[in-house]
């Protein structure tokens, strides 16, 4: 009775602990229709982590640019602020999933992620402009 109890109890307190431990729970990943609703919020900073050469050719109206792979773009996103919410997007989702994760650890709380980057968000009506 006694190794049964501890077995549940060491099954709960490593569920708890690895819950806790997730980066991936700062991060939501919302369709580019959620993520429309979302950017519809003027407090909401949009974040394109494409190369700014993607950027300038067409982004979402208002987004920042902070490319995900220059080697700087953690030191670019420790100047942002942790607190404010984020909704990050990339081409195909591939690098703004990375990007969350990146962020999720360097303490930001309050983000989203779209789903299937410009490519389903211009697929599903929504417009870039570009520089």
């Amino acid at each position: 009775m006694k190794k049964l109890l501890f077995a549940v109890l060491g099954v709960v307190s490593a569920t708890i602990f690895l819950t806790a431990c997730s980066t991936d729970s700062a991060a939501q990943k919302v369709s580019p229709k959620e993520f429309s609703e979302v950017i519809a919020d003027p407090s909401i900073v949009i974040l394109d982590v494409r190369t700014p050469q993607e950027f300038a050719e067409g982004h979402i109206a208002g987004a920042i640019n902070i490319d995900f792979q220059s080697a700087n773009f953690e030191q670019e996103i420790s100047k942002l602020d942790a607190s404010k919410t984020y909704a990050v997007y990339c081409r195909s989702s591939s690098r703004s999933g990375d990007a969350v994760k990146v962020m999720a650890k360097a303490g930001f709380t309050n983000l989203y992620d779209m789903d299937g980057g410009t490519i389903e968000w211009q697929a599903a009506g929504g417009q870039l402009v570009a520089n």
